[in-house]
């Protein structure tokens, strides 16, 4: 899915559903490619750290199988942003960069939007679950569901790019009909994920945030909620537009005249930074208020997934030092 703008054609004219119409004003814009770049690449070690501190130096939990997929899938937009703005960068250079390359990696891309979103979306469900119902999530919830529901999701976000792609290259010749039908069934399954999935997302938060402030029973303020609740805000506000952008283009086929033809660029630009944001979110929220001896990077993400209220914490990191009790629980 590559909605590039061509500079070189003078008048709108209709493309495919994997491009945005051609206009002469709406050429790219190196600053925000330049942009892209830097954030890109400060968002793949960023992600990379929490990738490898999850993967082998930390105790596997329910959150941490979310929080790797979500670092996973954030690794993988940001390195396919990054080769693309390396790609647009050379044209805009006249170096040779050929388009089905940047047209495969718009594609691509698609999938680990559509995983971060859903495993946003599971995160927040789950966790508004076992607050609100904390008895019958224990007692019905199965052992391994973080893990099957993150495979379900990447199994069906490449999916979903696969019968999109293939649909778009094989079928716009040979059977346009089809292929017209295809899209209105990938139209409905966008539009319910973003809707749903901004319902899951606001609505679980917004819960949970009544319940404690406003319940009969206060649960205390932990910096697990506060991780969620700052990842799932970053998200709303600069990782949700791409995905009502590509709606808008791709499947209904609005065309933007300026400025509004370079929303795709501002869009993917903030797409990048909600990727880069969370692991700086994880850090930011396990390190505050630490003492410095305590600053390692393993222990400062511990410190982010604790559902340990704060006036626990000095005795719950006094217990760990002989048995990590705060490790054994799911959440």
């Amino acid at each position: 899915m590559d909605p590039n703008i061509s500079s070189h054609t003078t008048e709108s004219t209709p493309m495919n559903k994997t491009s945005q119409p051609e206009n002469a004003k709406c050429g790219p814009i190196l600053t925000l490619h330049f942009l892209a770049l830097i954030i890109a690449l400060v968002g793949l070690v960023g992600n990379t750290i929490v990738l490898w501190l999850l993967r082998f130096r930390v105790r596997r939990k329910a959150i941490s199988v979310y929080i790797f997929n979500l670092a996973l899938a954030d690794s993988f937009f940001l390195c396919c942003h990054f080769i693309d703005s390396l790609l647009r960068i050379a044209d805009l250079y006249d170096f040779y960069a050929h388009n089905l390359s940047k047209e495969i990696l718009g594609n691509i891309s698609i999938i680990p939007y559509i995983s971060g979103l859903s495993i946003l979306s599971a995160i927040s469900t789950e966790r508004c679950l076992s607050v609100l119902w904390p008895i019958w999530y224990h007692c019905h919830r199965p052992k391994n569901m973080s893990s099957i529901v993150c495979a379900l999701i990447w199994v069906l976000s490449l999916l979903m790019a696969t019968l999109d792609w293939y649909f778009s290259e094989f079928l716009n010749q040979t059977d346009p009909h089809l292929l017209k039908n295809v899209d209105y069934l990938v139209t409905a399954f966008l539009i319910v994920l973003l809707i749903v999935s901004f319902i899951l997302l606001f609505g679980s938060n917004v819960a949970l945030l009544a319940k404690i402030l406003c319940g009969s029973k206060r649960k205390r303020l932990t910096r697990l909620f506060v991780t969620i609740s700052l990842t799932v805000v970053v998200f709303l506000i600069c990782g949700l537009p791409l995905g009502f952008y590509l709606f808008l283009i791709y499947w209904l086929g609005v065309h933007l005249h300026p400025p509004f033809c370079y929303l795709y660029q501002v869009t993917a630009l903030l797409s990048c930074v909600n990727s880069c944001a969370n692991p700086i979110i994880y850090f930011f929220v396990g390190s505050f208020r630490q003492h410095r001896h305590h600053r390692s990077l393993k222990r400062i993400l511990q410190r982010a997934l604790e559902d340990t209220p704060k006036e626990d914490e000095r005795t719950a990191s006094h217990l760990q030092k002989t048995i990590e009790v705060s490790e054994s629980r799911d959440w």
